[in-house]
């Protein structure tokens, strides 16, 4: 790959639409900052800079240009973070040679051929047509049949693999993508998907890294699985990957919510009704991955889930990961008399089906999680009965246990006590005694913690104070003469560098120090309104301080170890010297 194609693709893209399309970002300034994607943290220390081309978090140290963003944000190399930007800036790369390509980039292509076989099979063969017409009937139009490019997998048991192999890949390969299952009799690996409806499953750029099966023919057998989905993958984790945020991430940002359903179907007719920021956790429950790609974009989450269905474990559990994230959580009743008859829905698609107007009206009568847990505690037990109210307490306290905000937490204490009509030292003392036995809570409130400042030492102070008065600096250049030739001494080889580097007014476009000095300046911006004279001043005094200090350590352990009494006298007195000295700065 040229020098002159990454330049290429550089100059067509901005910093601020990539990262942007990752993460909210708010205008601060001249630069725009958001929470940080790669680290947990409850205020924003996040910035992008258009005017550099950069971005950088001040909490946990990463930052960049967009090459950097890509390959951190989707976990891949330089070479498919330059082809996923090349192909948004309509760059076309040099062809590579089959043979030096990636693994990576085969099973990406391994992919998106099957899932154009797959497009094709929709409405070419008998059961495709079967398929597509199924499709149609269940509201999705033919524009969504393109958009989602859903297709179907012919009944056979090697035509997708016999279809890739005639296109140069191999049979191990198509393995590796997920799409084809070993033989345990020594036979050519079978396809994986036969006679089912095909969901291909696409990443935040659109790109399809597996798929979801929906059974079509005999789907009365019991025996027979509904849905099954790719297997882990190097390009697929379902713990990673939420159905519909490709085409979802702009209207959640804008909304700032993000509707949360649990089909495929589901996100699809949203999306279709004009619904957009509405996603699918299909095939899994909500990890806590699937929450942090989503805090990039908003806090607030309507959940469309069937809270009451018997296997509501993993849900309750991906409730909970959210509710100690601190997402705003909202329970959307799909389940009760929302259709016109009263009859009882089952799930969106069926209610945007019989009229997206009814749909809209659920997205208007969401609870607060906490008063759903309150109104399904309350129905199911008498609170006038003392057992009874011993079980509420099970099924609401750890509840309120989990909120971060402690007002919120009082005002739904509060509450408890009203309806159960008991005292608030006894919730209390309940609440104290209460365990959340969620294995992940700990870990949860570990990573939230805000990242640490490294450099408690001397040494470490004494690079904090450095930074900060090249930040100054470059905020600054006319402030340059209050460092002289005398406070040179004070600073590490590197930082006089940068200095001498500053003073000359070197074109830093190619200098070796670009990378720190637009750091420095972007937190320089971040950090300081005034124009920083006083500021520099004083770290140059606190520079001084920290020498004289670690002067003075030395000569106290020289003391310590002199022998000679005549040769230790002469210490005190250089002690002495630079102790006076020290009480002056």
């Amino acid at each position: 790959m040229t020098d002159s194609q990454v330049q290429q693709v550089k100059d067509k893209l901005n910093v601020l639409d990539i990262v942007g399309g990752y993460v909210k970002l708010t205008k601060t300034g001249i630069n725009y900052r958001g929470i940080c994607p790669f680290h947990s943290e409850k205020g924003p220390s996040f910035f992008v800079s258009p005017g550099r081309q950069m971005w950088k978090c001040f909490g946990c140290g990463k930052g960049g240009d967009i090459f950097e963003f890509i390959k951190e944000i989707e976990g891949v190399e330089f070479g498919d973070a330059l082809r996923l930007l090349a192909n948004k800036a309509g760059v076309e790369l040099k062809r590579e040679n089959p043979q030096v390509s990636s693994e990576r980039k085969r099973l990406y292509e391994i992919c998106d051929l099957a899932c154009s076989f797959f497009e094709k099979q929709l409405g070419n063969s008998t059961y495709g047509k079967d398929a597509k017409e199924y499709l149609l009937k269940r509201g999705i139009t033919e524009e969504s049949l393109k958009k989602w490019r859903l297709g179907y997998s012919p009944d056979t048991w090697q035509g997708l693999s016999d279809f890739l192999v005639g296109r140069g890949y191999t049979r191990d390969e198509i393995v590796k993508a997920g799409l084809a299952v070993p033989s345990d009799k020594g036979n050519n690996p079978y396809d994986r998907f036969r006679g089912r409806i095909i969901f291909p499953i696409l990443d935040l750029n659109s790109q399809v890294v597996g798929f979801t099966a929906r059974i079509f023919k005999d789907a009365d057998k019991k025996e027979t699985a509904k849905y099954i989905n790719t297997p882990q993958t190097i390009l697929y984790d379902k713990s990673n990957v939420l159905y519909g945020l490709n085409f979802a991430k702009v209207a959640i940002r804008k909304n700032n919510q993000c509707v949360l359903t649990e089909g495929n179907t589901d996100a699809i007719m949203c999306q279709q009704a004009g619904f957009e920021n509405t996603v699918a956790v299909s095939g899994t429950a909500l990890t806590e991955r699937h929450l942090s790609i989503l805090k990039r974009y908003t806090d607030n989450l309507l959940l469309a889930f069937d809270m009451d269905s018997a296997g509501d474990t993993a849900t309750k559990r991906g409730i909970n990961l959210a509710e100690m994230q601190g997402f705003n959580i909202k329970v959307i009743d799909t389940y009760s008399g929302a259709m016109p008859d009263g009859r009882q829905a089952k799930d969106p698609a069926e209610i945007i089906l019989e009229n997206p107007e009814n749909w809209k009206a659920s997205l208007e009568k969401v609870r607060a999680i906490m008063d759903y847990y309150f109104d399904s505690a309350f129905t199911k037990f008498d609170k006038n009965n003392p057992k009874d109210k011993k079980e509420i307490g099970k099924l609401i306290l750890p509840a309120i246990k989990r909120l971060q905000n402690k007002i919120e937490q009082s005002h739904w204490i509060q509450k408890l006590v009203a309806r159960l009509g008991v005292s608030q030292e006894a919730i209390l003392e309940e609440l104290k005694n209460t365990k959340l036995d969620d294995s992940s809570h700990s870990n949860v409130l570990e990573n939230t913690r805000i990242a640490e400042v490294k450099g408690s030492s001397a040494e470490g102070r004494k690079k904090l104070v450095e930074d900060k008065i090249i930040s100054l600096v470059l905020k600054n250049p006319e402030n340059l003469h209050l460092i002289e030739d005398a406070h040179h001494a004070l600073f590490e080889e590197k930082t006089r560098n940068l200095i001498e580097n500053i003073k000359k007014g070197a074109n830093i476009q190619k200098d070796e120090f670009k990378d720190v000095l637009d750091v420095m300046a972007l937190k320089a911006e971040v950090d300081y309104e005034d124009d920083g004279e006083d500021e520099i001043n004083l770290c140059l005094l606190q520079l001084k301080d920290i020498e004289l200090r670690n002067i003075l350590n030395k000569i106290s352990l020289a003391i310590q170890l002199e022998p000679d009494e005549q040769k230790r006298d002469d210490l005190i007195r250089e002690f002495n010297k630079a102790a006076k000295e020290l009480h002056q700065v």
